[in-house]
């Protein structure tokens, strides 16, 4: 402990040099407003970015990426609670609750809560990255492709038990999700699928114009056919604080946001997407209040924002510790270190201290400097909602078509936003969840790769899955979780007291008389 905390104090020596210090402020700064304008996300910003760091040396390189990276964690929630526009795929779950927050005038508690459940589980997972990066890498690289397929697989049926609704409608819009994330070049023999003479859909339909179509577009369709439009909102001072009910509800919230999404974190994939879903699902599973889930339940914003900041983290666990990226923000800084050198690996504590633990003391410095950032900007961002709803909504309407064309400077994925819209507003009339069908779109490339490695290693054998420990282990928890959403069903269709005679002939007369 007493090394640790030697080491601690040489990362935060490196950390707080002016020049360190200046390009964490700068990145969390860049960071929060590539957050802020939906489209663009994290991996679009550092990628931006990236040959401009290529003048520095690698410590100031790797701790500006960084704060680009947790800071648009931070800014994508902003655009998520103020307009139900998703800044960037991890905050498709906050437009939920967050959105109708702030039609109820709490938009100053959910951007507050947002920020400092963001803060707090930046911080703690940090600390675990500090603590337990090379034990918790090496478990994950126990992981091949039945794991993978396993876990995504388990991982859907999770959400779809954990939603509280019907888990029938949940797994079919996964399904439709999965569906569109199959458009485009199939990975493994270059062979162009569903592209119906679209030469852009060679690299799949995109995230972006997908949560941005079934979240911004579609809430301004159903705005738009209300007989009155919604009232101008005036925010007073002391709305824009949380109440003592809304700190004491988010307290385990953001607790098990915090670990949920360090442990998802380190394993390869879009672990901060699936982490914020994966929250939202738990919370709406343990609440006292579930039917309080999508009317502005506080929890609701808690959780995912605590969970995909805390993913932050956990993915630079076996990035750090053994060089291996878990998802496609990592590999991009990890190139950014092997431009300037360094072989991130088992050894790059021993032989670059002065790097590992530099980065370890900005991420501390990084989550305060956010905080500091977002808290005050809370009252500035709030004053949007006085815009009147005829000038505003067509802002937004500009502002979801400028961000989508921007990733890619794409016209298709314009139309696929717009075709999303009005998918998202039929679905909605009909009472189905949309959030489903964007992680479907997520997990669909990771889970077809895996699937196909899988049966690849196995020569075709299905039985692969069976005889791996982890992956059979998993598998065996998807099923025993559509089990117990089927119970109810059988439970409703078998009278068990009739089938045990327990039941008395006053009983039985009734039942029939139904």
């Amino acid at each position: 402990m007493l090394e640790t905390l030697q080491n601690l104090y040489l990362g935060f020596s490196v950390a707080l040099s002016p020049a360190a210090f200046l390009y964490a402020v700068v990145g969390c700064v860049i960071g929060t407003i590539v957050g802020v304008l939906p489209g663009i996300g994290p991996l679009a910003g550092i990628s931006l970015l990236l040959p401009a760091s290529f003048g520095m040396d690698a410590t100031s390189a790797i701790i500006l990426l960084a704060g680009i990276y947790y800071g648009a964690m931070y800014g994508g929630s902003t655009t998520s609670i103020l307009m139900r526009i998703p800044g960037e795929a991890a905050s498709v779950m906050t437009c939920i609750d967050g959105y109708e927050m702030t039609r109820k005038g709490r938009a100053g508690p959910a951007l507050a809560i947002a920020a400092v459940g963001s803060y707090i589980a930046g911080t703690v997972s940090v600390v675990g990255l500090m603590l337990l990066a090379p034990p918790l890498a090496a478990f994950a690289l126990r992981f091949g492709p039945p794991e993978y397929t396993a876990l995504l697989l388990l991982g859907l049926l999770v959400l779809a038990y954990m939603t509280g609704g019907s888990i029938s409608k949940s797994l079919a819009m996964a399904a439709l999700g999965l569906l569109l994330g199959m458009i485009g070049i199939d990975p493994m023999t270059g062979f162009f699928r569903f592209h119906y003479g679209i030469v852009e859909l060679g690299d799949g339909i995109g995230v972006v114009p997908v949560a941005v179509g079934l979240f911004g577009l579609s809430e301004i369709l159903l705005t738009a056919g209300q007989e009155t439009p919604p009232k101008v909102m005036q925010p007073r001072l002391a709305d824009l604080l949380p109440s003592r009910e809304e700190w004491r509800d988010s307290t385990w919230p953001i607790a098990r946001g915090t670990v949920l999404g360090f442990l998802i974190g380190i394993i390869p994939g879009s672990a901060h997407i699936i982490a914020s879903f994966v929250s939202y699902a738990v919370e709406r599973r343990v609440s006292k209040h579930p039917e309080r889930f999508g009317q502005g339940a506080i929890e609701g914003v808690a959780g995912p924002e605590s969970a995909n900041n805390s993913a932050t983290s956990g993915a630079f666990v076996p990035m750090l510790a053994l060089g291996v990226p878990s998802g496609p923000i990592p590999a991009v800084m990890l190139a950014a270190l092997m431009v300037h050198g360094i072989s991130p690996g088992p050894l790059l504590i021993q032989q670059q201290p002065e790097l590992f633990w530099g980065f370890i003391a900005s991420m501390y410095i990084g989550n305060v400097v956010l905080l500091i950032l977002n808290l005050p900007l809370v009252g500035l961002f709030v004053n949007i909602l006085r815009v009147p709803y005829p000038l505003l909504y067509p802002a937004i309407l500009v502002f979801c078509v400028l961000g989508v064309y921007a990733v890619n400077s794409s016209v298709v994925d314009v139309w696929i936003m717009i075709v999303m819209g009005a998918l998202g507003y039929l679905l909605r009339k009909f009472d189905f969840e949309t959030a489903p069908i964007v992680l479907g779109v997520v997990l669909a490339p990771m889970l077809e790769m895996s699937f196909r490695q899988s049966l690849a290693m196995s020569s075709g054998n299905y039985a692969i899955f069976i005889h791996r420990p982890i992956a059979v282990f998993m598998l065996g928890a998807g099923l025993f979780l559509v089990l117990l959403s089927l119970l109810p069903i059988f439970t409703r269709r078998v009278n068990w007291r009739r089938l045990l005679g327990l039941a008395t002939n006053s009983d039985l007369e009734k039942e029939d008389n139904r």
